[in-house]
C-alpha cells in the first residue's frame, strides 16, 4: 500500500536538501542491479523443527517444517536441507509458519504444504503451494481460512494428506474451519461433506490426518476427553468417530498417528493437550485397525513430579512392530524417544544410552556443560530405507543417529533463528555479532560455520533486547536481555567473553530494552519496556554498569543512538510525539530538537552516519526516510523511496565520498533490499524474487570492511547475508 507522504519538516536547510534528491526510479534506468549471493550466517537451526517426513519411495529424500522458518528438502548427496520458501516476500511474511506439509507416494516429484503461521484476525489467510518438482518451483492456491504454524498445536500430526486411493484429492484439517477437500491436487478447496467434527473459534480442529491402506483417519484437538476424538472414512464421503477409542485426560488430544502396514495397526500419541507447551498426561495406543481393538501400549505414566504429554510417532516401514514414540514437555527427567520392537509389549529409552555430539553447533549446550537430549520433541522420522537413521525435532534443532545411539544435529542449511540484532564490527576478528531470539548473543568467527563459543555467557540471555559497540573503541560491546542471572553484559575483547553489569536498574529485569554506549564506552544509556507496553525513561551509567541514575528528561521508552564522532552526544527519536531529542552533556539531559516528524508509526529506526558527527538518518516504515546533517536540529524527507523499515551503513565504493547506504524499504511497488553507493540519491535492488525471507524489517547491518556486504535479519530465516558476485 502507497501512503501519502510527509513534506517539510523543519528550516529551509531541510527543504534545500529536500529539493536535490532525484528519485530512484529517475536513476533506475542508468544503474544495472549487481549480481548478488545470498547465504546464511551458519548458527544451525535454533527453532522449532515442527514436522519431518521421509518419502517412502525415494531413498533420502525428506521434507522438515519449521513454525516460523518455513520448509526444507534433503538433499542426501550433501547431507543438508535446502530452503523451499525463502521466496515468499514482505507481504507474504504470514506464510512462512508451515502448518503441515504432504507428499505422494505414488509421484514422488510431487510435494506439497500448508501455509499459515497465525489464525488470529490480524493475520492473513492461509495457502497451499503445490510443486511437481520436489519443491524447486511452486503454484499457489490461496485459501479463505487461516491457519496456524505458530500456535499451539504446531508440533501434532500431518493436516495434509494425499488421499491413497486419489492422487488428484487432497485434504487439508483446519483449526476453526474443519475438513477441506481438493479433487484438483490442491488447486480449489470446499468442506469435506460427512465430516462430523463441529469446528469452534478457540479449539484446535484437526490435529491429524494418516491413511492406514485405504481407510483415512482424522484426529480431532476439540475433544473434551469422552467425546469422539477420531473419525474415519473408508470412502471420503462417510465418516465415523472410531469406536472403542481410549478416554480420559491422557487421551484427550489425539497429537500424531502413525500406521504399521505389516502388522496393520496404527499407533496414537495422547496428551491432555495439544502441545507444545502445557502438557502434564499423555498416553500412547494401537489400533488394530482390521479387529477395531485398542490397546494400551504406553511406555511410561506420567506422574506427580514428572508429568508429560507424548509427541512424535513413527513406524519402521523394514521391521513390523518396531515404533518409536517420544515425550514430550517433561522438563524434570528430560524428553526421550522410547522404541519398541514388539508392538509395544516392551520399550526402551534410547536417552538412556544416547552419546550427543554437538560440536557442529555449539550453542547447544547453551552455557552448560552438557547438551540436553531434547525438549518440545514432536517431531520423529524413521528413514524406510534405514532402519538405525531416526531424527527428531526439538525447540532448537534436529537430531540424528545412524546406530541409535551416537546423536549429532542433522540441520547443516536449516536455520530458523529469529534475529533482533546485528552489529559488523571495524576491526577484530569477527565480522559479525549477533544478538537474537530465544538463543542470546553470537560471535561469528567465521560466517560459514556455528560459533565456536555458542552462546554468550556470563549471563546466558534468551532472547535480547539491545547490542551496541563503542564506535572508536570497538573492543567495547554491551547486551541486553531476558536472563536468569542477569540482564545486562560487558565485553573487553570485541564480544569474545563477557561480565555481567556489577548492578542493574530494579526495572531491568522485568522490562530490559535496548542499551547504547557512547564513542570511547564510557557512558551506557538503557532504556526499558515492560512487557505489557509501560514505557520509562533511560538510566545512565558513568561507570561500566556499577551504579544507575534515571535520566527524567529521556522520552519514555526510546531507543538511545550514540553520536558515532562526539561522546558528549546521543539521540532519541519519540515515535509518540514524533520528535528528535539530543543530548550534549554525554545523556545527563535531553532536549527536544526536530518536531514534525512522523508518529505513531510501529516501526522505526534512528541511524547515525560512521565518522560523521550529527549525520542521522530517520527510517519509518510507511512515511519514508528522512536525514539530518545538523544533529538533529531539522530533517528532510529523501524522495527517493516511499517506505523505509531500517537502514544501515557499510564501506564506501571505490571514489565514492560517502558510505554505502543499505535498507529495507520501498521505492516503487515492492518492499526489498536495497543499496545506494551516492548518500541515497538513487538505489539499486540487490535482493532477487528467490531470496526475500518474509518479514526482514527488525534490523540490518553492512560490512564497514567489505564493500556491498551487508547483513540481514530475518524473523525465523536466521541471518542472510549478501555480497556482489566478483
Amino acid at each position: 500500500m502507497h501512503v501519502t507522504r510527509r513534506t517539510v519538516l523543519a528550516g529551509t536547510a531541510a527543504a534545500a536538501a529536500l529539493a536535490t534528491l532525484p528519485t530512484a526510479q529517475a536513476h533506475a534506468a542508468g544503474t544495472a542491479a549487481p549480481a548478488y549471493r545470498w547465504r546464511n550466517a551458519v548458527i544451525g537451526g535454533t527453532g522449532f523443527v515442527t514436522g519431518v517426513l521421509f518419502h517412502p519411495a525415494v531413498r533420502g529424500l525428506a521434507y522438515a517444517r519449521t513454525d516460523i522458518g518455513g520448509a526444507y528438502r534433503w538433499d542426501d548427496r550433501a547431507a543438508r536441507w535446502t530452503p523451499l520458501t525463502d521466496h515468499l516476500g514482505w507481504d507474504d511474511w504470514n506464510l512462512l509458519g508451515v502448518e503441515a506439509l504432504a507428499v505422494d507416494p505414488a509421484h514422488p516429484d510431487r510435494v506439497y504444504l500448508a501455509l499459515g503461521t497465525y489464525a488470529q484476525s490480524w493475520a492473513g489467510n492461509g495457502a497451499v503451494l503445490r510443486s511437481e518438482d520436489r519443491g524447486a518451483t511452486w503454484t499457489r492456491s490461496d485459501l479463505t481460512v487461516k491457519l496456524g504454524g505458530n500456535e499451539d498445536g504446531r508440533g501434532a500430526g500431518e493436516r495434509l494428506l494425499v488421499d491413497p486411493r486419489d492422487s488428484d484429492t487432497l485434504w487439508l484439517g483446519t483449526r476453526h474451519d474443519g475438513l477441506l477437500r481438493s479433487t484438483d491436487r490442491g488447486a480449489t478447496w470446499a468442506p469435506a461433506t460427512g465430516f462430523p467434527g463441529t469446528p469452534s473459534a478457540s479449539g484446535q480442529g484437526v490435529t491429524l490426518l494418516v491413511a492406514a491402506g485405504r481407510t483415512l483417519y482424522a484426529g480431532w484437538g476439540d475433544s473434551d476427553g469422552t467425546s469422539a476424538n477420531l473419525y474415519r472414512t473408508a470412502d471420503g464421503t462417510t465418516w465415523e468417530a472410531v469406536p472403542g477409542r481410549p478416554t480420559g485426560s491422557s487421551a484427550k488430544v489425539p497429537v500424531r498417528a502413525a500406521h504399521d502396514r505389516h502388522t496393520r495397526e496404527l499407533y496414537v500419541t495422547y496428551a491432555d493437550a495439544p502441545g507444545p507447551n502445557g502438557q502434564a498426561d499423555g498416553s500412547v495406543h494401537k489400533l488394530a485397525t482390521t479387529t477395531g481393538r485398542w490397546t494400551d501400549v504406553t511406555p511410561a505414566r506420567p506422574a506427580a513430579g514428572d508429568t508429560f504429554g507424548y509427541g512424535g510417532v513413527a513406524v519402521d516401514a523394514r521391521r513390523p512392530g518396531t515404533v518409536v514414540v517420544s515425550t514430550n514437555n517433561r522438563w524434570s527427567a528430560v524428553d526421550t524417544l522410547y522404541r519398541t520392537t514388539d508392538g509395544g509389549r516392551t520399550w526402551t529409552s534410547l536417552k538412556d544410552t544416547a552419546v550427543l555430539d554437538v560440536s557442529e553447533t555449539p550453542f547447544l549446550t547453551f552455557g552448560t556443560d552438557a547438551p540436553k537430549f531434547g525438549w518440545w520433541i514432536q517431531a520423529v522420522a524413521v528413514d524406510p530405507y534405514d532402519s538405525q537413521h531416526v531424527v527428531f525435532g526439538t525447540g532448537a534443532t534436529l537430531y540424528g543417529t545412524r546406530d541409535l545411539k551416537h546423536w549429532a544435529p542433522q540441520i547443516r542449511g536449516l536455520e530458523e533463528t529469529s534475529v533482533r540484532q546485528l552489529i559488523s564490527p571495524p576491526t577484530g576478528q569477527a565480522h559479525l555479532i549477533s544478538g537474537l531470539g530465544d538463543v542470546g548473543v553470537m560471535y561469528h568467527e567465521r560466517l560459514t560455520a556455528s560459533p565456536s563459543r555458542g552462546m554468550a555467557t556470563n549471563p546466558v540471555f534468551g532472547t535480547v533486547t539491545g547490542l551496541a559497540q563503542a564506535a572508536d573503541r570497538p573492543s567495547y560491546v554491551v547486551r541486553t536481555g531476558w536472563g536468569d542471572h542477569g540482564n545486562g553484559a560487558w565485553s573487553a575483547d570485541g564480544g569474545r567473553s563477557w561480565a555481567p553489569f556489577a548492578a542493574q536498574p530494579a526495572l531491568a529485569k522485568d522490562a530490559p530494552g535496548p542499551i547504547a554506549t557512547n564513542t570511547d564506552g564510557s557512558v551506557l544509556l538503557w532504556t526499558f519496556v515492560h512487557w505489557d507496553g509501560t514505557k520509562y525513561p533511560a538510566q545512565r551509567s558513568a561507570d561500566n554498569g556499577a551504579t544507575w541514575s534515571e535520566v527524567a528528561t529521556f522520552p519514555k521508552g526510546a531507543t538511545p543512538l550514540a553520536d558515532p564522532a562526539d561522546p558528549a552526544r546521543f539521540y532519541a527519536y519519540d515515535t509518540d510525539t514524533g520528535t528528535l531529542f539530543a543530548s550534549t552533556d554525554a545523556g545527563l539531559t535531553f532536549t527536544p530538537r526536530a518536531g514534525g516528524l512522523p508518529s505513531g508509526d510501529s516501526q522505526f529506526q534512528l541511524a547515525a552516519a560512521p565518522g560523521r558527527s550529527g549525520d542521522l538518518w530517520l527510517s519509518t516504515k510507511w512515511n519514508g526516510l528522512y536525514r539530518s546533517t545538523d544533529g538533529g536540529a531539522s530533517f528532510a524527507e529523501l524522495t527517493s523511496c516511499w517506505a523505509s523499515y531500517t537502514v544501515a551503513f557499510g564501506k564506501a565504493a571505490d571514489g565514492a565520498a560517502y558510505p554505502a547506504v543499505y535498507q529495507v524499504g520501498s521505492t516503487e511497488a515492492i518492499t526489498a533490499v536495497y543499496r545506494s553507493d551516492d548518500g541515497a540519491r538513487s538505489w539499486v535492488r540487490i535482493n532477487d524474487d528467490r531470496h526475500q525471507w518474509g518479514w526482514i524489517g527488525a534490523t540490518i547491518a553492512a560490512d564497514p570492511r567489505i564493500h556491498g556486504r551487508v547483513y540481514i535479519a530475518t524473523n525465523g530465516r536466521g541471518i542472510q547475508y549478501g555480497e556482489p558476485v566478483r
